[in-house]
């Protein structure tokens, strides 16, 4: 990056190989809208780009990255007044490993499900700060950084959304459980 603030954007293109997957992932488990979240991307790399000149050396470069992500992301939610969702199988097709049988594979599809639309849920800044240490398993020093705030702070946060996620989870579930069966015609 220091490069890039130095007059050298093409090396951007080794910073977009590097970190647009991770950026893709935030915005993915942000979103759950494949074109949304590759749009999301582009925008944080074109802010490097804007604001190379606020880029300092002092601290992680990731960090930055993320604050500018989170910059991104927060424009697109108030854009948009709030996140589109897609009901797309490819995250859990491709979470789901191993030579399971076709019933277990289905569980867990379906358990993954019930845990994405718990997440969906949540608050943005909740959503946004467990995406951040379970997804992208960034430091809870780190977080603090990129949210301006204590590392204490970000532990309660992530503590109180984590508890939220597990009940709203666990309701889910119990709804699903309990919805009745109705045979097709």
């Amino acid at each position: 990056m220091l490069a890039v603030k130095a007059g050298q954007a093409d090396k951007l293109g080794v910073l977009f190989e590097r970190y647009s997957k991770a950026l893709f992932g935030f915005f993915y488990r942000m979103t759950s809208d494949k074109e949304t979240s590759q749009d999301l991307v582009q925008n944080v790399f074109f802010r490097m780009l804007k604001y190379k000149h606020t880029f300092t050396a002092d601290g992680k470069f990731i960090t930055w990255m993320y604050h500018l992500a989170r910059n991104v992301s927060a424009d697109h939610f108030k854009k948009n007044k709030r996140f589109s969702f897609s009901r797309s199988l490819d995250l859990w097709e491709s979470r789901i490993a191993g030579d399971s049988n076709r019933e277990d594979q289905l569980s867990k599809e379906q358990e993954l499900e019930l845990l994405q639309q718990a997440l969906e849920q949540l608050s943005f800044e909740k959503r946004e700060v467990l995406v951040l240490s379970r997804y992208q398993e960034l430091k809870y020093q780190e977080i603090a950084q990129i949210l301006n705030c204590t590392e204490g702070n970000v532990k309660v946060k992530v503590h109180r959304a984590f508890n939220e996620l597990r009940e709203i989870f666990l309701k889910i579930s119990q709804e699903r459980k309990y919805a009745p069966k109705f045979k097709s015609e």
